[in-house]
C-alpha cells in the first residue's frame, strides 16, 4: 500500500463512505476517532512549520478529507448512541464515554455549556475570519494578476532574469492564485461541519430522550444523564478535531505575505521593536500597583518584559556596529568593483528622457514598451533566427524631455524625439498631415509626420492616416537599427548556444567539422554575413550542411557564405516573392556582367574589384534609377546577377540601398516564377 498511495487514497476514501452506511464497532470507532485527532494535529503542526503557503498546496483537498471523516465518524456514533445509549455510558466507546466524563465532571450542563463554546468558537470566530481572509486573499491575487505577470515580463526584457526564472515565477503565481481560489471555497467545508456537528448534538439529546424514555423505560435523569454524556463526549471528540483544523486554516490563510516558519516570523517581527516591548512592560509595572491587584503575577511579567526589550535593543546595536565594522573592513575590496563594472557593455541600450519614463511603468499598465520590446524579441527569433539581446533602458537627466537615444554596444546607433500620450500621424502618399499637431519627421524612415493629441486620433483614422503610439514608435527604431546590425550582435557566445540546441543528428556533423576543418568562430562569421544582407539562420542546419559542403573548396567564410546561400535558394526566393506568387527581378545585362569580370584583380580568396569611378558612377546612376522606377510601379525587385560577381555587386550596393536584395543566377530557385521588371 506504501508504494501503490493511488490505491491507499481510494481506498481509505471508500472505507469513509462505507461508514457513513454501515454500522461500526465501538472499538473500531474508538481507533477511527483516534486517527481523526491526530490527522487535525498532524495539519496544525504542518501548518506551523512550512514557509510558505504554496508549500501545503494540497491544504484543500485535506480539508475535504477530514471533514468527511469526522462526519463518518459522526454518523456512527450516533447510530451507537442511539441503539445503545440505555445500556450505559460507554455504548459509543471509551473515547466518548471518557471526553464526556472529562469535561462534564458529572454534571450535563455543564458540559453542553462548554459544547455551545467551542462551537461558538469554531463557527462564528476562526471559521468566519478564515473564510473571510481566504476569500480577499483570492480576490486580490486574482485583480493583481495582470500587474504581476508585467513586472515579470519587464524583469525578463530588461534581462534581470532569465526565461527559466520567468516561466518558475508565472508558474508561481499561477499557483498562487489556484490555492486562494480554492481556499476560499474550502473554508466553506469547515463552517458546514460545524454547523452540522451542533444539529448532530440536538438530534442525539432529543432522539435519545425520546427512544431511553418512550421504548427503553428510562426515567428522565436516568436518560439525560446516559444521552447527554454521550452526546456532549461525542460533539467533543468532532469539535476538537474540527476545531484544530479550523485553526490550522486559519493560520495557512493569514500566513500570506510572511515568510518562514510561523514562530521565526512572529519572533522575528516582535522582537524588532524593543520599544513596544518596553512601554508593554512598564504598563503591566504599573497595573502592579494599582490597589486590589495581585502584585506577583503583573510584577514578573512587566519585568521579564522589560529585561526583554532591554536584551533585544543590546543585541541590536551591536548587530549594527558589528555590520558597520564589517563594511569598513570590505572597503577596499569594494573599491575595485565599479571599474569592473565600468568595463561591462551593454549590447542594447535605449536612453530615455525623464517625460518618457512612462513609457516603461504606465500606471495602468498600457502604452508600455516592454511588451514592445518583447514581441520585437519573438519577432525576430522566428523571422531571421537571431536572439536578439536583452535591452537595458535606463534614464537620462541630460537628455531632451522627450527624447530617446538607442546604443548598440555602447555607441549611439539612433535618437528621436517621442511624446507620451500623443500619437504620430503620417500620410501614406508621403505628404504632410492637415491635422493641427507638431510637424517633424518619422526618425526610423525619415518621412514627414506629425504629433496630435489623443482626442484627434479618430479624426486621423478617418482621413486614412497611419496612426501610431509613442511606445511603436520607438520599438520601430530599435527593430530598423536590430535589422541592420544584426551580424555584429550575434556573439559567440549566441552561436555556441545555437548549435548546442540542435537535434543530435545535427550535432554529430558539427562533431565531425569542429574544429577539425572549421571553428565556432569561422562559422559565427559565415552566419554575420548571411544576418548582414538580413538572410534568416533559423534553418541552422541547412546552413550548416552547406558549410560541410563548401569546406572542401575553400575556408573563407565569405566563399563559405556564399555556397551556402545556393542551399538557401528556397527560402531566398520565398523572402522576395511578391503577394501574387511571382518574384520581381531587374538582370543585370552581359555588358555589366563582363565589365565586373574584367575589374576583379587576384585569384582566390584574394580576389576585390578595381572598378573606374566614372563606371562605378554610372552604375550607381542605373541602380538607383531602375529602383525607383520599380517602387513607382509597386514592385520591389531582386538584382539578379552572375555568382561569381555577386558579392562585388552587393558590396557597391549595400553602401547606397543597404536593404536591396543581390541574388546569384544559382540563388534562384527552379519552381520559382520570375517577372522581369526591368534590366540594367
Amino acid at each position: 500500500m506504501l508504494r501503490r498511495s493511488d490505491i491507499a487514497l481510494a481506498l481509505g476514501m471508500m472505507i469513509i463512505l462505507v461508514v457513513l452506511i454501515l454500522p461500526l464497532p465501538p472499538l473500531l470507532l474508538d481507533f477511527s476517532l483516534a486517527v481523526s485527532i491526530t490527522f487535525s494535529v498532524l495539519i496544525l503542526m504542518t501548518s506551523l512549520f512550512i514557509q510558505a503557503p504554496l508549500e501545503f498546496s494540497a491544504f484543500p483537498t485535506v480539508l475535504l478529507i477530514a471533514t468527511i471523516l469526522r462526519l463518518a465518524l459522526n454518523l456512527a456514533s450516533t447510530r451507537l448512541i442511539l441503539a445503545h445509549g440505555h445500556e450505559g455510558t460507554d455504548a459509543a466507546g471509551h473515547v466518548i464515554e471518557a471526553f464526556g466524563h472529562f469535561v462534564m465532571g458529572g454534571n450535563f450542563v455543564i458540559g453542553i455549556i462548554v459544547f455551545t463554546i467551542l462551537v461558538i468558537v469554531n463557527f462564528v470566530v476562526i471559521t468566519k475570519g478564515s473564510g473571510r481572509i481566504a476569500e480577499v486573499a483570492a480576490r486580490f491575487h486574482l485583480d493583481g494578476m495582470p500587474g504581476k505577470q508585467m513586472a515579470i515580463d519587464a524583469d525578463l526584457n530588461a534581462g534581470l532574469i532569465d526565461e527559466k526564472e520567468a516561466r518558475r515565477r508565472r508558474k508561481n503565481l499561477e499557483d498562487e492564485s489556484n490555492f486562494f481560489g480554492a481556499m476560499d471555497g474550502a473554508s466553506k467545508f469547515v463552517r458546514g461541519d460545524a454547523i452540522a456537528g451542533l444539529l448532530v448534538v440536538l438530534i442525539n439529546v432529543i432522539g435519545g430522550m425520546v427512544i431511553g424514555i418512550l421504548q427503553q423505560n428510562l426515567t428522565f435523569a436516568e436518560a439525560a444523564h446516559a444521552y447527554t454524556l454521550l452526546t456532549v463526549g461525542d460533539g467533543l471528540v468532532t469539535q476538537i478535531p474540527a476545531l484544530i483544523v479550523s485553526t490550522a486554516a486559519g493560520l495557512l490563510v493569514s500566513k500570506a505575505g510572511v515568510t518562514g516558519a510561523a514562530d521565526k516570523a512572529l519572533l522575528s517581527q516582535f522582537s524588532g521593536y524593543p520599544k513596544a516591548l518596553g512601554m508593554s512592560g512598564a504598563v503591566m509595572l504599573v497595573m502592579s500597583l494599582l490597589p486590589g491587584i495581585p502584585m506577583l503575577p503583573f510584577l514578573a511579567l512587566g519585568g521579564g518584559a522589560a529585561s526583554l526589550a532591554y536584551l533585544i535593543d543590546r543585541r541590536a546595536k551591536q548587530a549594527v556596529t558589528a555590520a558597520a565594522k564589517k563594511a569598513d573592513a570590505a572597503k577596499p575590496a569594494a573599491a575595485e568593483e565599479p571599474m569592473s563594472a565600468a568595463l561591462k557593455m551593454d549590447d542594447l541600450k535605449i536612453e530615455l528622457g525623464y517625460a518618457l519614463l512612462p513609457l516603461v511603468n504606465a500606471p495602468d499598465g498600457s502604452d508600455r514598451l516592454t511588451e514592445q520590446i518583447k514581441a520585437l524579441r519573438r519577432s525576430l527569433a522566428i523571422e531571421m533566427g537571431f536572439v536578439m539581446p536583452p535591452v537595458r533602458i535606463l534614464d537620462n537627466v541630460q537628455l531632451d524631455a522627450n527624447t530617446y537615444v538607442i546604443k548598440i554596444k555602447e555607441v549611439e546607433s539612433g535618437t528621436g524625439k517621442v511624446w507620451h500620450g500623443q500619437y504620430m500621424v503620417m500620410d501614406p502618399a508621403g505628404g504632410q498631415v492637415t491635422l493641427p499637431g507638431v510637424h517633424t519627421t518619422e526618425p526610423t524612415f525619415g518621412l514627414p509626420a506629425t504629433w496630435i493629441d489623443g482626442a484627434l486620433k479618430e479624426e486621423a483614422s478617418l482621413k486614412g492616416y497611419t496612426v501610431v503610439d509613442a511606445a511603436t514608435v520607438l520599438a520601430t527604431h530599435l527593430t530598423e537599427l536590430i535589422k541592420a546590425n544584426m551580424s555584429e550582435l550575434l556573439s559567440y557566445g549566441e552561436v555556441q548556444k545555437l548549435i548546442k540546441e540542435l537535434p543530435k543528428e545535427q550535432g554529430d556533423l558539427v562533431k565531425d567539422i569542429v574544429p577539425a576543418q572549421i571553428s565556432i568562430s569561422g562559422i559565427q562569421r559565415v552566419l554575420q554575413i548571411l544576418l548582414g544582407e538580413r538572410v534568416s539562420i533559423r534553418d541552422l542546419a541547412t546552413i550548416l550542411e552547406g558549410i560541410a559542403d563548401g569546406l572542401a573548396a575553400s575556408r573563407n567564410p565569405a566563399t563559405l557564405a556564399e555556397h551556402v546561400r545556393a542551399r538557401l535558394s528556397r527560402q531566398l526566393c520565398a523572402q522576395h516573392t511578391a503577394a501574387a506568387g511571382y518574384l520581381p527581378i531587374i538582370a543585370l545585362t552581359a555588358k555589366w556582367e563582363q565589365t565586373f569580370a574584367e575589374s576583379i584583380v587576384g585569384q582566390g580568396d584574394d580576389r576585390s574589384l578595381a572598378m573606374q569611378p566614372s563606371k562605378l558612377t554610372e552604375f550607381i546612376n542605373l541602380i538607383r534609377e531602375k529602383f525607383e522606377q520599380a517602387a513607382k510601379d509597386g514592385e520591389a525587385p531582386v538584382l539578379v546577377t552572375s555568382p561569381g560577381i555577386r558579392p562585388f555587386v552587393r558590396g557597391i550596393i549595400e553602401r547606397f540601398r543597404a536593404q536591396t536584395s543581390v541574388l546569384a543566377q544559382s540563388e534562384i530557385h527552379p519552381r520559382a516564377r520570375l517577372k522581369t521588371v526591368a534590366s540594367i
